[in-house]
């Protein structure tokens, strides 16, 4: 159901931007704790470890409790109106262009549109587009997520109004060019690994226990965010640290702050203060997100997908008999 397939022409590009935007909704609900406890591990300067008196945050559970007890339970959905901006937007754009590509490539290429490389290049231009798209709502999720107490931001219009006043129109693309290095092998991984291990369950799997569908999609998902996410997750750290750039005063509870003026000063920067290992800050709830996350996504749209074409399959036949 993923991408164009033109044995079934079941699901329009209209249909796959709204699967998109339903199965992006429904996930950002669900994974936006671990969102904000991987956005805290990675912005923190200090090693993440209960030996460093300085560290805010030492693991998840530690970091659960502590924003608890500090922020209550609401915290773990701050940002969640501009993610959910973000989820709903970025999955519209991305599964509409994704099936815009992956036809396109059917229709004026020698290619199979079924290809893991076909999706692993649709995959990564998809998420671009999607990426320029939603970027600006995507630096003002992190700053809600990044904010201690007191709020330096209020609501989303006294954010949106704030940064345009004091950090000009660019301060919403702060972070872009880490991003974009990033989502194409990113997502290309994802919807490639994706399509890879769904043709392996249907070569391994006997015809007789291929009826648990939805439950395949949720593990093919969950397998193909956490390889890809591995694989390029110090980008994703260097976005956040760019992101909360001018915003150092708010980040002043949790500990150490720095300025960075560009990509490169942050990789030197982080590799001489932090090490190796600096790039990987966060890296353990950040891979439960990516297979709770990538696992539901693929889950969702797959299954809304399938709603759509039962609702077009029971519309067409109750025309027919009438």
């Amino acid at each position: 159901m993923v991408g164009y397939d033109p044995e079934a022409k079941c699901v329009s590009t209209a249909e796959a931007a709204a699967a998109g935007s339903a199965s992006g909704l429904v996930t950002r609900v669900l994974v936006s704790p671990l969102d904000v406890i991987k956005i805290r591990f990675q912005l923190q300067i200090e090693q993440l470890s209960a030996r460093n008196p300085g560290a805010k945050y030492h693991g998840i559970l530690q970091a659960s409790q502590r924003i608890l007890q500090e922020e209550r339970l609401v915290a773990f959905w701050k940002g969640h109106v501009p993610a959910q901006f973000l989820s709903v937007g970025y999955g519209a754009v991305q599964f509409m262009a994704f099936e815009s590509l992956t036809k396109l490539v059917h229709n004026v290429t020698s290619y199979n549109a079924r290809d893991s490389f076909v999706h692993f290049v649709c995959g990564g231009l998809a998420a671009c587009t999607a990426t320029v798209a939603v970027q600006p709502v995507d630096t003002l999720r992190t700053r809600f997520a990044a904010q201690g107490e007191p709020k330096v931001y209020r609501n989303l219009r006294h954010a949106v109004v704030t940064m345009y006043q004091t950090e000009g129109p660019w301060t919403f693309y702060r972070g872009l060019t880490p991003t974009i290095i990033a989502i194409f092998p990113y997502a290309g991984l994802q919807f490639s690994f994706y399509n890879i291990l769904q043709q392996f369950s249907e070569w391994a799997i006997p015809a007789e226990g291929k009826k648990g569908g939805n439950v395949k999609n949720l593990v093919c998902g969950s397998c193909a965010g956490i390889i890809s996410k591995t694989l390029t997750y110090p980008f994703d750290l260097f976005k956040k640290r760019l992101q909360v750039g001018g915003f150092e005063h708010a980040r002043a509870a949790f500990g150490q702050v720095r300025i960075y003026r560009g990509l490169l000063d942050c990789i030197r920067q982080i590799m001489r203060e932090e090490g190796p290992g600096g790039f990987f800050k966060g890296l353990s709830p950040s891979l439960l997100k990516a297979a709770v996350s990538t696992g539901l996504v693929f889950f969702w749209y797959e299954l809304f997908c399938s709603l759509l074409c039962a609702l077009k399959s029971t519309d067409s036949t109750m025309r027919k008999e009438g």
